[in-house]
């Protein structure tokens, strides 16, 4: 959005911008290009909002709710949908030869000039906001992904495509025919990709009676999507084979396989896995999009105090970093994040997982093959035998593994690992029933973490409301002034899927194993005793942690007690 000195001069009077910041975003439009405006925003100097007010105020553009409005489908045939997504434009009027047309930047010359040439038409100009815009263009302008799955079935149909019955023994010939076919393509690329477009980390492809069942994981909730009909459900589980190079005439035995697809000009990766069920094959894929995770430490919405002491720990020459917590509660990503924040030219970086879930650049990684003796153990030895400095293992299942990431900690590496566990203090009893020493514990480990994902309130539609004074001290909220604050609670719309919720943060539990907490580990106390001591030495404990996040507006206190143990808060 370009801005004129006036607009730059009402920006800074009405003290939405500093001259300082203004300075820095002219040297950044002068080095990159772009409008000063779009640059604003992208420095979090101004909100767009704020800057479609001043615009509106100043140039007399009257501001547009776009949600607000039902538009003719012949008034939307005047801009074709190329140059409404190009230009952020919709046109919401007409009368006789006179366009109203609502725009991000109503400032941009050149959009209304080529617009009234394509048109011929005077062109009105109204202001709306880019997230309203996004959302009209992709409402007016797209099918919805229920009517395309439609329009691809009744495809199947006028085909009169042969299906696949779970009873058919066809030869790979006959099953690899069926999957190259148009509508079957067709189908598979759209649940993918819509699964991609809705922040999907999971698809599950379910056999029902008497339909097909397509569901998405999003934000760690399932949501049912679609229902294909069932007869098509076998061709969509070959083509899914095919694309994992997996036997697609083998239907009575567990498979797993990955494959890699381009969507929206990036690649992402789905990990695959395929098993018999009494209606036939259920799949299951886990979306591995670069673009939906976040590798820094900074950013992963763990509080600073927390960040701090994982970057300190870290940075130690030698130890062991455990992060325990349950399935998909983010482990992974956390090490990936600790590996990035270490990562330095002159260290040697090795990783053992299983799988390879995202390629780090620079970072050795090893992937498990149990059918061959690839062990984590056998691994774990063979990678010791490369002069690693940080080793980091994907996750610790037998005492054998845990026995030689512990003496590899001991003998000056820092190895990172994952444990399913609860709790932080519960990682320390577990190892200790697992087998190992208790003083090889208390030697090698130097920080055990217990983390969960938090569904975030949707920004759109969270509403506030005060908390009863029982519930307030039951839970500790209240703020720094000792007061209770307004919390917010979930209520759902389109842009959350009516969840209430859009996106997740880490919330975390970080145990180090102070002098007084390493006495108890020799002295094998049980769990709470272990818990209270590291709360006397500074922990905060998820419970805790969420309670801030739900002080802070982030995150609702029904989403907190249900991730969270009570521990010694209640």
């Amino acid at each position: 959005m370009q801005l004129s000195q006036e607009i730059c001069d009402l920006l800074i009077k009405k003290k939405l911008v500093s001259e300082q910041d203004l300075d820095k975003a002219r040297k950044a439009c002068a080095e990159k290009g772009g409008n000063l405006g779009d640059i604003l925003v992208d420095m979090r100097v101004v909100s767009r909002e704020n800057l479609m007010t001043v615009i509106s105020e100043e140039f007399g553009f009257p501001p547009l709710k776009l949600s607000r409005l039902k538009i003719d489908p012949e008034i939307l045939a005047v801009i074709p949908k190329k140059i409404s997504a190009t230009y952020q434009m919709l046109p919401i009027s007409r009368i006789g030869k006179q366009l109203t047309v609502a725009m991000v930047d109503p400032l941009n010359i050149f959009a209304l000039d080529d617009l009234k040439i394509i048109t011929s038409m005077n062109i009105s100009p109204v202001i709306t906001t880019e997230d309203d815009m996004k959302e009209a263009i992709t409402r007016y302008y797209e099918k919805s992904a229920d009517e395309e799955i439609h329009a691809i079935v009744n495809d199947m149909e006028s085909a009169h495509m042969q299906m696949v019955s779970e009873e058919e023994d066809l030869s790979s010939g006959d099953l690899l025919r069926i999957t190259e076919e148009a509508p079957v393509v067709k189908l598979t690329n759209m649940i993918v990709g819509e699964a991609v477009k809705e922040r999907a980390s999971d698809i599950l492809i379910e056999p029902m009676e008497a339909s097909s069942r397509v569901r998405y994981r999003v934000d760690g909730a399932l949501f049912e999507r679609f229902n294909p009909p069932r007869k098509y459900h076998s061709a969509l589980v070959s083509r899914i084979k095919v694309m994992s190079n997996l036997d697609i005439a083998e239907r009575r035995l567990p498979q797993d396989g990955r494959f890699r697809i381009r969507i929206e000009d990036r690649k992402v990766d789905f990990r695959v896995s395929i098993v018999p069920s009494s209606f036939g094959e259920k799949v299951a894929l886990r979306v591995l999009d670069k673009a939906n995770v976040t590798i820094d430490l900074d950013k992963l919405g763990f509080l600073e105090r927390d960040v701090q002491k994982v970057k300190d720990i870290s940075e130690k020459p030698h130890g062991m970093i455990l992060v325990c917590g349950p399935t998909g509660c983010g482990k992974t990503t956390t090490l990936y994040s600790v590996l990035k924040h270490v990562d330095a030219p002159g260290k040697n970086l090795v990783t053992v997982e299983d799988p390879v879930e995202y390629e780090l650049k620079g970072i050795n990684q090893v992937a498990i093959k149990e059918g061959i003796g690839l062990t984590f153990a056998a691994c774990l030895r063979s990678i010791l035998r490369q002069d690693p400095d940080v080793i980091m293992v994907g996750e610790i299942r037998d005492f054998e593994t845990l026995d030689v990431a512990i003496k590899s900690a001991l003998t000056g590496h820092l190895v990172l690992s994952t444990l399913h566990t609860n709790t932080a203090s519960g990682s320390i009893v577990r190892m200790i029933n697992m087998g190992v020493e208790p003083f090889l514990i208390a030697s090698a480990v130097e920080m055990v973490a217990a983390q969960r994902l938090l569904r975030k309130l949707c920004d759109k539609c969270k509403k506030a409301y005060t908390p009863p004074k029982e519930i307030a001290q039951k839970y500790g909220l209240f703020d720094k002034n000792g007061k209770i604050p307004q919390i917010y609670e979930p209520v759902g719309c389109d842009k959350c899927l009516k969840s209430g919720y859009k996106g997740r943060i880490g919330i975390i539990e970080c145990m180090t194993l102070t002098p007084l907490v390493r006495d108890l580990i020799y002295k094998q106390a049980d769990e709470s005793d272990m818990e209270q001591a590291a709360r006397k030495e500074g922990m905060v404990t998820l419970r805790e942690n969420g309670i801030e996040n739900v002080v802070a507006g982030i995150a609702s206190l029904e989403e907190v007690l249900r991730t969270t143990l009570g521990g010694q808060e209640e």
